[in-house]
C-alpha cells in the first residue's frame, strides 16, 4: 500500500489563522512587540486575492495579507506572510514578494511588511531580496525570510511559544518521510508533551490537529496510537484529546463543510453577477456564461463591482488592475 502525500496547506493555513499573534512572536518578535494587539487584526482576503489574481506569479495559496496597528501611530501597516510549503526552489519567489509588495502598495498605498517562512527541505536555497540594475537605474527590495531548517529541535522542545511545537512537528514529518514506525514514536513524544506543556484544553486541542495531520500514519499503526492516548489520559486523569476517532471526524467534516460553504458562495455569486449582467445588456453570449461557470469568487466579486462602470458587456470582464 502506498502511503497518501504529505500535506502541509490546510493545517499550516488553520494555525497560522488562529494563532497569529503568537505566530509574528515566534518568526518575526520586532513586530509582535510594535503591534497595537488590542485594536485586533485583519486578514485582507479580499485585497489579496485582487493583487495576486493580477500579479499571475504561481501558485500562492498559502500567501496572507494581514493588517495591524503599531502602538501610538493611527496609521495602519499590511504585513505580507508567504509560507513556503513545498519541497522544492521556485526560482520566481523572491520575485513573486515583490510583485505583490508593489502591487499592494501601488493599490491601497499601505506600507507592506514581507515575510517568507521558508519550510523546504534545501539548506541553500534563501531568497531574500529582489533587484536589478541597469543604465544608472536600480531597483533593490528586502524581505525577512525564515528558514525552517534553522530552528535547533533541543531549542524547539523547551519554547512556550505553540508555534515552536508547529516547526517541530513539520521538521519531523519531513525526516520521517517513508518510516512509519520512527513516525509513531516522534508522533507520540510531541502529543505526550501536549499534555505537559501547561497550555490550556483549545491550545492542546488545535496543537493536537496541527500534529495528527502534518504526521499521518497508516491505519494500523494510527489505531495503536489512539489506543496509546485514550489509555494515558485516563491515566493522567486529563480529557483533553481522547476521542480522537471524534476529532478526526471533525476535521473531516471542517473541512467537507469549508468545502461546500465555498462551492455554494461561488454558485450564489454566479447566480447574482448573471441577473445582473443579464440586466443591463441582455441575453448572454456562450463565451460569457463559460467564463462565469469558470471563475473563481474573487473573479465573480471584481466583476459585479465593475458592472456600474463598465460601458460593454466586455469590458465588465477586462481586468482593471493596473
Amino acid at each position: 500500500m502506498i502511503a497518501p502525500p504529505d500535506e502541509f496547506d490546510v493545517p499550516w493555513k488553520d494555525i497560522l489563522e488562529n494563532y497569529f499573534p503568537e505566530f509574528l512572536a515566534f518568526f518575526l518578535p520586532e513586530a509582535f512587540q510594535e503591534i497595537d494587539w488590542k485594536r485586533g487584526f485583519v486578514f485582507l482576503d479580499k485585497e489579496l486575492a485582487r493583487i495576486t489574481r493580477a500579479a499571475k506569479i504561481g501558485d500562492r495559496r498559502m500567501d496572507k495579507l494581514v493588517k495591524v496597528w503599531r502602538h501610538g501611530d493611527d496609521k495602519e501597516l499590511w504585513i505580507l506572510i508567504h509560507i513556503e510549503i513545498q519541497g522544492n526552489r521556485k526560482p520566481n519567489f523572491a520575485e513573486g514578494m515583490y510583485v505583490y509588495q508593489y502591487r499592494a502598495y501601488d493599490l491601497y498605498h499601505k506600507p507592506v511588511v514581507g515575510l517568507a517562512v521558508l519550510a523546504d527541505e534545501e539548506p541553500g536555497w534563501r531568497p531574500a531580496e529582489f533587484g536589478y540594475a541597469m543604465w544608472g537605474t536600480q531597483q533593490s527590495y528586502r524581505f525577512t525570510a525564515i528558514k525552517l531548517l534553522d530552528y535547533q529541535e533541543a531549542g524547539l522542545e523547551t519554547s512556550t511559544n505553540p508555534f515552536a511545537i508547529v516547526v517541530l512537528a513539520h521538521l519531523r514529518a519531513k525526516r520521517t518521510r517513508h518510516q512509519p514506525v520512527k513516525r509513531y514514536q516522534v508522533k507520540w513524544h510531541l502529543i505526550r508533551g501536549l499534555y505537559r506543556s501547561g497550555y490550556d484544553r483549545k491550545h492542546v486541542i488545535d496543537l493536537f490537529r496541527f500534529i495528527d495531520w502534518v504526521l499521518h500514519l497508516p491505519p494500523e499503526l494510527d489505531y495503536r496510537l489512539q489506543t496509546k492516548i485514550t489509555a494515558f489520559e485516563e491515566k493522567q486523569k486529563m480529557p483533553y484529546i481522547s476521542s480522537v476517532e471524534r476529532i478526526s471526524e471533525k476535521k473531516g467534516e471542517k473541512k467537507g463543510e469549508k468545502k461546500g460553504e465555498k462551492k455554494g458562495e461561488k454558485k450564489g455569486g454566479a447566480q447574482i453577477l448573471t441577473r445582473l449582467l443579464q440586466r443591463r445588456f441582455g441575453t448572454l453570449p456562450t463565451w460569457a456564461v463559460e467564463k462565469i461557470a469558470q471563475a473563481d469568487l474573487p473573479s465573480l466579486e471584481e466583476w459585479s463591482l465593475q458592472i456600474l462602470e463598465a460601458q460593454s458587456l466586455e469590458a465588465v470582464f477586462t481586468d482593471n488592475v493596473p
